[in-house]
């Protein structure tokens, strides 16, 4: 066990060097806190509660609540199993600002909900990746089929691989808009960080070489435009 802890504690580290949102999951090591937003390393104890408000008297020890301390606020966050609940804000990172705003209307309801219940920010998010999927030029109606065509198109291979082990696709598929008795926390985690990994490797980053592209002064963009009607002429 102390090594799967090291492994993820490891994990995330490198994911938070890299910019990455570390969303709080229960006896995560390090995550974004719920009240400051920033990464810390988090301290865990069992609620515990006191007969007068110094702590003395008689204690009580509750093992269905745990408390996640913040080393770097202070703050408290309190969970039941893998519910956060206390604060109820919103704990994820941000919604993709390129995403349509119907798409960032879903992520963002998700993320209200996600602490209230996971099952359904996961129906949302799967909603929302089938709206993102129609978006960028496929069907919309088959998540399997979209994703495959979307992977011909830019987006990694592996990410067909995340969103079969989430169930959006696959053996185990779940229909968008539609609650999974076995969705949890983790599960949607994934998610929202899938519905931002698509739009970043489909609509920003494309946008974003299309930005510097234009650019370019005038004279070379007539020059690349003359070599490419070339090269389609021989």
């Amino acid at each position: 066990m102390g090594a799967i802890h090291a492994s993820v504690a490891l994990i995330t580290t490198i994911m938070q060097m890299k910019g990455q949102y570390i969303s709080p999951a229960l006896d995560l090591g390090a995550f974004n806190c719920a009240h400051c937003q920033v990464y810390s390393h988090q301290d865990w104890y069992y609620l515990r509660a006191a007969e007068t408000p110094d702590g003395y008297g008689r204690q009580h020890v509750d093992k269905k609540f745990k408390v996640s301390y913040c080393e770097r606020c202070g703050g408290n966050t309190i969970w039941q199993g893998q519910n956060i609940i206390y604060p109820h804000n919103s704990i994820v990172e941000p919604a993709n600002t390129d995403l349509p705003p119907d798409i960032i209307e879903d992520y963002n309801e998700a993320a209200m909900t996600l602490n209230i219940s996971p099952r359904s920010a996961a129906a949302l998010l799967r909603l929302a990746i089938q709206k993102l999927c129609k978006f960028l030029g496929e069907s919309g109606k088959d998540i399997n089929n979209d994703i495959k065509n979307l992977v011909t198109k830019g987006l990694p291979v592996k990410v067909q691989q995340a969103l079969d082990s989430v169930r959006v696709i696959g053996n185990e598929a779940v229909h968008p808009g539609t609650m999974n008795l076995i969705d949890d926390r983790e599960t949607a985690n994934k998610l929202f960080k899938l519905v931002n990994f698509i739009a970043t490797k489909l609509i920003s980053e494309p946008k974003e070489i299309e930005d510097l592209y234009n650019t370019l002064p005038t004279a070379k963009l007539e020059g690349i435009k003359k070599r490419d009607e070339n090269k389609a002429i021989n």
